[in-house]
């Protein structure tokens, strides 16, 4: 699959002189060459690794003023002529030659780069001019080309410069009675065919009335298809002769594919997938193999945008693989999807899916910069996949290619891996880092430079069994790529490299397998080299090949190669002797096994052997004999997948094949993938994904569980995120790996860098639920052991036991209204809990699996989870107060109000003495909240109810009640409040007798305790300072007012003190704070009190920090008492 890296580069293009219009008409690559014409101008630039400018033909303005700025182009399959359509509808054909003018780049390698030469050949008016036309976009084959017109007329052209004439579809899809033919008009206006008809006049009218105009058109030589949109949005698919676009009597309209929103379509010839773009900004897939069925839609809507903010499609590409497709909008971005509907890549900024409003961007926005901010108009892939070049919107100066990596999509006669997933570039390969997957990076391995320069793309990889090794290779040769060391090894005799053609890698152990293409004889073979040594001399063995490979897979010894049309062969590889430098080891081999297959289905695109699965206790069992004679066992059974995403099962013994699924884009057969004993996957049989996100498929139970008809078993619950694309697994972690794209935005740069995130997705609940499904308690035990010190274990173990419980409670509704008889077996969610129960999670998990259910349901998952006031008193004895403290509503349930309130004070203790005091505040919010929903109280108590309420939860706001009437308020509240009152006022004693003054802040705060009544009934108590001296001294110890946050605390305490006008606190906490002004007002109102401050500062040398605070002080109220 297909995910954006770096920054977008810029082609800067020849600026367009006095026209009309400015827009690029005209984009296409094909074989390393880009061809972009423009109104005035056309040029011709190499999409290789350098890109050039090669050539350009530049009309003069004469010729644009005569026959007018050109409209349409198309360049011929073969390279060598290009038409143009000008506004005037002048015809223009170009022939384009290469010359013998080398272009030479800094560096010692030359770069294979020659100039060109594009010459006109012909320049005509076509036939209809004259008759206010408009032409749509130009399609072509070898020889002939066809042109769309307005009147709803398709013109036809050969490469000769010869106008065949025009011809109309008949569309009359319903009448029986004619046939689906077309009309033709001769050259130049002779007209045959039809009821009806102008002699002397280029068209006719046909008998479909009203035809709309044609404005696009698309065909297929290899599936002999023809597309056809009309403007008022009907798309039509014609059939047509397998000779070609010349022969245009045999196409025949077959179907209406859509009617009323179509703007443009794209073809995938290898998937026969038809895109279709609407007005409405939504593409439509149709699958052409299953009679034009409506695939799909995908858009931007998920995402907050809507056609208002896109505008229509404008354009599609698919890529050369047809597994993903770009789209483009008229106003605003570009965005690639797979066909599945995974987002690969977008430039539209993103905003998340629930966003309420759609993000139109306002002109005066402060923003970077967004690539296509004003729509693209066009777009094309080279033919490696690694560019997408596009065309701004209204641009005629530039074209933006945006770079793309490949992920290894295990197709073809490329190997997969499990240990190490790579995303390849043209000249770089990307590694996820999954060493932490805490953690997971993306590392840029560039190739090397002397390389890579003469062998540019990359285009095929292959990582090593345990990953640690990577097979690289590009159009001539391959090198490898020790992880551990950080070293590249090469071909030592570059002549050597040069005469390997690398279409397919694998790696059997450590050698790797090349399929060699041979240019000289046109033949196919397949090269075995130890991964120590690459040379000529170091060839294990030569295999020559019937023909070229389809798809290949290895598995232990044995080598899959299957040709078309579905020809398997599987030979078993003996190798003989050491695999070392030191000695001369010897490979053999030997075909085991050969099946021709015959079937009307779309050919593989890839195919895996299945091994035998062994149980988990087999596995880890120390004697491994079982385990070694099953591994040298032939396989006989293999997966495939096929180009049109069906997945079925292949029985190698007798050929036959059983269909599993659809809409597969890739998978990873996972058993007996991995000989450690940390797999975590080991009893999974393969993983798919597509577009309803990832499967996990298993066994059955079974001597034989392959030969029974229900041997598989489907888990479709591992969902994946519409933004991540999965590259593979970490067997040892039991996580799938992703890959999203994220963009970082610079300031010194006009565009933002796209850089692909790598994302984990454990599959860990899935597995065990399968064990425990099965009984396997022990096996699941194991397992879970083996994944306690991975990342995100807790999150696993939780996610089992909502899934099991969901389960459990859809099973009791649906058989709520039947007859049940007594099952004394134990159910699935017990296993769960009694498997989760081994580990200190336990708790945690319980309860976070109850808040997120119904409490209707909560009796039964404590009846297997067990009781919740146990649960609840182990929390507590283990001092693991916070999740104690999730119990108290489910105790509260299950068990009534007086049991929670009971425990909910003993909570309320620990967790004070802990000081944990936002905990502490909640309980207490608990325990007032529970009293008045569950406590009877009579109308008096509830009159006075608010009173209570302000005193421990509020600061007092209320009127100071007479002291009989609060006596008997107290006498009237219920227990358990009185008890919160007392375990407060208790605390808050502690902490002021030991002027733990910053906790006093803390515990008001959490608990929002009534600070400022408090202080008054213990003004005298607790509260009271000895003297001044002593309390100054001792509290700035306590407060350490060289942080921040023990001045907020100081200047929190000081208001409430200034509230209830405790001159002692605060004459202490302004000096300490040096709040002049609250001192000043203080003291000129008592100058007693003046007088004794002022003698206690001078007389303690430890206060001579204060005395510039005195000064000021002295001088300011001594300017009151002059002015008095």
């Amino acid at each position: 699959m297909y995910m954006a890296y770096g920054w977008p580069q810029v082609i800067p293009l020849e600026s367009p002189n006095c026209v009309s219009t400015q827009q690029i008409i005209y984009l296409k690559v094909v074989n390393r060459l880009l061809l972009v014409v423009s109104p005035t101008h056309l040029e011709l630039w190499s999409s290789s690794q350098h890109r050039v400018r090669l050539g350009k033909y530049k009309r003069d303005a004469d010729s644009i003023q005569r026959e007018g700025e050109n409209l349409q182009a198309v360049w011929s399959p073969d390279m060598k002529l290009i038409a143009v359509l000008t506004s005037s509808f002048y015809l223009h054909i170009l022939k384009v030659q290469i010359t013998a003018k080398k272009i030479h780049i800094g560096g010692k390698q030359p770069t294979g780069l020659f100039l060109m030469n594009v010459s006109l050949l012909l320049s005509e008016q076509v036939p209809f001019a004259n008759k206010n036309l408009k032409a749509s976009n130009i399609i072509c084959d070898n020889k002939h080309m066809l042109i769309g017109l307005s009147d709803g007329s398709i013109y036809n052209i050969s490469w000769k410069g010869e106008f065949c004439g025009a011809f109309f579809l008949d569309v009359r899809l319903n009448d029986k009675s004619v046939s689906n033919k077309i009309y033709h008009h001769l050259s130049n206006g002779l007209a045959s065919g039809g009821t009806q008809s102008v002699h002397g006049s280029n068209h006719v009218n046909h008998l479909v009335s009203e035809t709309s105009a044609v404005i696009y058109l698309e065909f297929s030589i290899t599936l002999r298809l023809l597309f056809v949109l009309f403007s008022d949005g009907e798309l039509m698919l014609c059939s047509m002769s397998k000779k070609g676009l010349k022969y245009t009597e045999s196409i025949k309209v077959e179907r209406k594919l859509a009617s009323g929103e179509v703007v443009c379509a794209s073809l995938a010839q290898e998937q026969q997938i038809l895109a279709v773009g609407t007005r409405k900004g939504i593409v439509e897939l149709y699958d052409l193999a299953d009679s034009a069925s409506l695939i799909r839609s995908v858009s931007l809507y998920d995402w907050g945008y809507s056609v208002e903010d896109t505008g229509p499609v404008s354009c599609i590409a698919w890529t050369p693989d047809n597994s993903a497709f770009a789209v483009g909008w008229k106003l605003r971005g570009l965005t690639v999807w797979s066909v599945s509907g995974c987002r690969l890549m977008s430039t539209v900024r993103q905003i998340g899916l629930s966003s309420v409003s759609s993000p139109v961007v306002k002109p005066n926005q402060d923003f970077k910069y967004e690539p296509m901010m004003g729509g693209a108009s066009l777009m094309h892939w080279d033919e490696y996949g690694y560019r997408l070049y596009s065309i701004e919107e209204g641009s005629s100066e530039r074209i933006i290619a945006f770079s793309f990596g490949k992920c290894c999509l295990n197709r073809g006669v490329s190997g997969t891996t499990y240990a190490r997933q790579v995303i390849y570039g043209e000249d770089r390969l990307l590694v996820v880092q999954s060493e932490d997957t805490d953690e997971l990076k993306i590392l840029h391995l560039n190739l090397p430079v002397s390389y890579i320069s003469q062998n540019w793309p990359v285009l095929h990889v292959a990582a090593s069994r345990d990953g640690m090794y990577l097979a690289v290779a590009g159009l001539h040769g391959l090198i490898l790529y020790d992880i551990r060391l950080k070293r590249w090894r090469f071909f030592g005799d570059v002549t050597q490299e040069q005469q390997i053609q690398c279409r397919g890698l694998l790696w059997l152990g450590k050698i790797v397998v090349v399929c060699n293409y041979v240019d000289s004889s046109n033949t196919y073979e397949l090269l075995f080299y130890p991964r120590y040594h690459l040379d000529q001399s170091s060839l294990l063995c030569r295999k020559q090949l019937l023909t070229k490979p389809m798809v290949m897979d290895v598995y232990e010894d044995y080598l899959l190669v299957t040709y078309r049309p579905f020809d398997v062969h599987i030979y078993h590889v003996k190798l003989s002797g050491e695999l070392s430098p030191a000695s001369t080891p010897d490979l053999q081999l030997s075909t085991v096994r050969e099946l021709s297959i015959m079937t009307v289905k779309s050919h593989p695109a890839a195919m895996r052997f299945i091994p035998d699965q062994l149980p988990r206790e087999d596995i880890l069992r120390s004697d491994t004999s079982l385990s070694s004679d099953l591994s040298s066992r032939e396989p006989a059974r293999c997966l495939i997948l096929r180009m049109n995403g069906e997945l079925s099962l292949l029985d190698l013994d007798d050929g036959r094949e059983r269909e599993l699924t659809d809409s597969v884009e890739l998978f990873w057969v996972t058993c007996g993938q991995s000989a450690e004993k940390t797999n975590l996957i080991e009893d999974v049989s393969w993983l798919d994904y597509g577009h309803r996100g990832m499967q996990v498929w298993y066994p059955s139970e079974g001597v034989d569980p392959f030969k029974q008809e229900d041997f598989l078993q489907l888990d479709p619950e591992l969902e994946f995120d519409r933004e991540v694309y999965p590259l593979g697994l970490l067997p040892n972690a039991g996580v799938v790996v992703g890959v999203s794209q994220r963009m970082s935005f610079s300031a010194c740069t006009e565009f933002p860098c796209f850089e692909p995130s790598p994302q984990a997705q454990t599959i860990l609940h899935c597995l065990l639920r399968h064990l425990l499904q099965r009984d396997k308690r022990e096996e699941a035990l194991r397992l879970a052991q083996l994944s306690a010190e991975k990342p995100h274990f807790s999150h696993c173990l939780e996610w089992l036991l909502f899934t099991v419980f969901d389960a459990e409670i859809s099973r009791q509704n649906s058989t709520k209204n039947k007859a049940t008889f007594a099952n004394h077996s134990i159910s699935l969610l017990e296993k769960t809990c009694d498997l989760i129960r081994n580990f200190p999670e336990y708790y945690d998990v319980v309860v976070s699996v109850a808040r997120k259910t119904d409490g209707r349901h909560w009796a039964d998952l404590f009846s297997a989870a067990g009781r919740s006031t146990e649960l609840f008193e182990e929390c507590f004895q283990r001092r693991w107060y916070r999740t104690a403290a999730c119990y108290i509503l489910v105790i509260a349930k299950l068990d009534g109000p007086a049991v929670s309130q009971y425990c909910a004070l003993r909570l309320l203790q620990a967790t004070l003495d802990e000081c944990l005091y936002e905990l502490a505040g909640e309980l207490v919010r608990f325990l007032l909240r529970s009293g008045r929903e569950y406590e009877p109280t009579n109308t008096e108590s509830e009159g006075l109810s608010p009173r209570f309420l302000g005193y421990f939860l509020f600061p007092s706001s209320f009127k100071k009640q007479p002291q009989d009437a609060k006596s008997s308020s107290f006498k009237e509240q219920s227990a358990h409040v009185a008890s919160v009152k007392s375990i407060l006022e208790s605390h808050a004693n502690l902490l002021m007798s030991g002027k733990e003054l910053s906790k006093l802040v803390a515990f008001v705060k959490g608990t929002q305790f009534d600070l400022v009544e408090y202080l008054q009934r213990e003004r005298n108590g607790s509260a009271r300072l000895e003297n001044f001296a002593s309390g100054i001294e001792m509290i700035g110890q306590k407060l350490q007012m060289g942080t921040l946050q023990s001045r907020l605390d100081a200047e929190f305490l000081l208001a409430h003190m200034c509230s209830v006008k405790f001159k002692e606190w605060i004459v202490v906490l302004a000096t300490l704070l040096r709040r002049a002004e609250v001192l000043f007002d203080l003291f000129r109102h008592d100058l007693r009190l003046w007088k004794a401050y002022s003698i206690t500062i001078q007389a303690h040398t430890a206060f001579a920090e204060y005395h510039d605070l005195l000064e000021e002080l002295e001088e300011r109220l001594s300017s009151t008492v002059n002015s008095e």
